[in-house]
């Protein structure tokens, strides 16, 4: 098994998805709901970012080349995508392609799940993440490279499932300072991995670069 890359994935995904910065968020859409209720909206959010995951993994290949796209192009626009996330994160702001822009965030309390959209949908799992997914999917030519990148995707999606299971602990013990910044660090990590998928697609565009 490829742990160095089953590292890589977990710390990719962790940045981006963030799930510090996402528990405030899921707290504010459920502040009015009973204990089942939320209960409901949890179990929905993570269904809804293991599924659409465990599409990208397995089906991100074969999107790509529905669509004619090159696997090298498809990676050096999901570095660019992540990159403009981390930059966000390093600023402190919140990306619209991940947290929503003003006039969708208007809606998100007339969702009648919101763990579907927009918790599931595209905060948790939005572009960038999916980008990240179909990216060391098709990194992946191995056996040990492909029992890494299962292995960081499904510890990743475990460990999402149980941070937002504590979710309203967390909520009551994490700071405005502590999350501001946890989110710079991610966006620091974020930036290197982003620049590592850039590097990796024009290297494989232009193999002469290398030289």
């Amino acid at each position: 098994m490829d742990l160095t890359l089953a590292a890589k994935l977990f710390a990719a995904l962790f940045a981006i998805m963030s799930p510090l910065s996402i528990v405030p968020i899921f707290l504010a859409l459920t502040a009015d709901l009973d204990a089942a209720g939320r209960r409901s909206t949890l179990i929905a959010m993570v269904g809804t970012v293991t599924i659409g995951a465990l599409v990208c993994a397995f089906a991100g290949h074969a999107l790509l080349g529905l669509f004619g796209i090159d696997v090298a192009h498809f990676r050096l626009a999901g570095g660019l995508i992540v990159l403009m996330i981390a930059l966000s994160m390093l600023s402190g702001d919140d990306h619209s392609s991940h947290q929503g822009t003003p006039e969708e965030k208007a809606q998100y309390k007339s969702t009648s799940n919101p763990g579907v959209y927009p918790l599931g949908l595209p905060i948790a799992l939005g572009p960038g993440t999916m980008a990240t997914i179909i990216v060391y999917a098709q990194q992946s030519g191995t056996e040990p490279a492909i029992a890494g990148f299962y292995a960081g995707l499904v510890g990743y999606l475990v460990f999402f499932a149980a941070a937002m299971a504590l979710a309203p602990w967390l909520g009551s013990r994490l700071s405005p300072t502590a999350l501001s910044i946890s989110k710079r660090l991610m966006g620091i990590i974020l930036a290197a991995i982003a620049m590592e998928m850039v590097g990796g697609a024009l290297g494989a565009m232009f193999p002469g670069w290398l030289k």
